[in-house]
């Protein structure tokens, strides 16, 4: 089934203990894009100035990924954001943010993405994501991303979103945050009442944990990388790998959605192995499926 994203296009300057990428291609509508298209094709809205650097047909050449939603604004400057890596690259300092272009108007839905029936909404203020939901008629599977700013200075327009969407995915820290729960089997179920049927807390190289409203619950280690080097845009690939998954098979059972986890936690592990989207651009479906087998593999018991 068609599956629709919206999100950021940023420039990014990355630094973690293995170099620098400066003015990198980074923003979580791009490395989604190109995790979910090794399953599905996929409807790109994102919204850049007359600043960015990058091609984005020639980024997405080869790649089922339609860019009809994507606008150029020629009076605005693109989004951009730096970050500092820790050594063991488990915490990240956010050196500057320059909103830009996020902090205009969203980009439209073309008509002829309206009726795509599975839909991401990327990070970005929960306000836009709403709006942007609102074009969209009658999707089947609706997930969304936030972060800690939403929640620390935006927490009613979370809420309200929380009540349209049918999963929430989301990092540790912030869901700890959201729920004012330290202990992550209570704050997915505080989650959980607040509106979504599934809440997937996306832990790091912790793996992640996965439940819904049912009682179900699934938690799955991550991916044993040899090679890490940046972990930006990680759980955009995460998210990019379980939406792209559903889409292709136009499932949500629970079954399903315990396969849509471990292939997005897959794909996420090719990210993290080089800067920008270096580690992913030239992986192919079959690597993916060979990582799959190693990961059933390593977890049964």
């Amino acid at each position: 089934m068609s599956l629709l994203v919206t999100g950021s296009i940023g420039i990014d300057t990355v630094k973690t203990p293995y170099g620098v990428s400066k003015d990198c291609l980074g923003g979580s509508a791009v490395y989604f894009s190109m995790a979910a298209s090794l399953f599905s094709p996929v409807r790109f809205i994102g919204v850049v100035g007359s600043d960015c650097p990058f091609d984005l047909a020639e980024v997405f050449a080869g790649k089922n990924v339609d860019l009809t939603g994507l606008e150029v604004r020629p009076q605005s400057k693109t989004f951009r954001w730096a970050g500092t890596y820790s050594d063991d690259l488990d915490d990240r300092t956010t050196d500057y943010v320059e909103l830009n272009v996020l902090a205009e108007a969203p980009p439209k839905v073309p008509d002829q993405f309206k009726n795509s029936k599975f839909v991401f909404l990327a990070n970005t203020a929960p306000a836009l994501q709403h709006e942007l939901l609102e074009q969209v008629d009658k999707p089947v599977f609706v997930a969304a991303d936030t972060m800690n700013c939403w929640i620390e200075d935006h927490l009613a327009d979370l809420e309200a979103l929380l009540k349209k969407i049918d999963c929430l995915t989301i990092n540790e820290d912030e869901a700890r945050m959201l729920a004012d729960d330290q202990n992550l089997t209570r704050a997915a179920q505080k989650m959980l009442r607040m509106g979504p049927g599934l809440v997937v807390i996306k832990k790091g190289a912790s793996g992640s944990m996965m439940c819904n409203a049912d009682g179900d619950t699934f938690i799955l280690p991550a991916y044993p990388a040899t090679d890490v080097k940046d972990p930006t845009g990680a759980g955009d690939c995460f998210a990019g790998g379980f939406m792209g998954y559903l889409a292709k098979n136009a499932r949500t059972d629970f079954e399903t959605l315990k396969t849509a986890v471990a292939y997005g936690t897959v794909v996420s592990s090719f990210s993290i192995a080089d800067f920008s989207l270096s580690g992913l651009t030239l992986t192919k479906r079959n690597s993916v499926d060979k990582r799959l087998r190693t990961l059933r593999n390593i977890t049964r018991f």
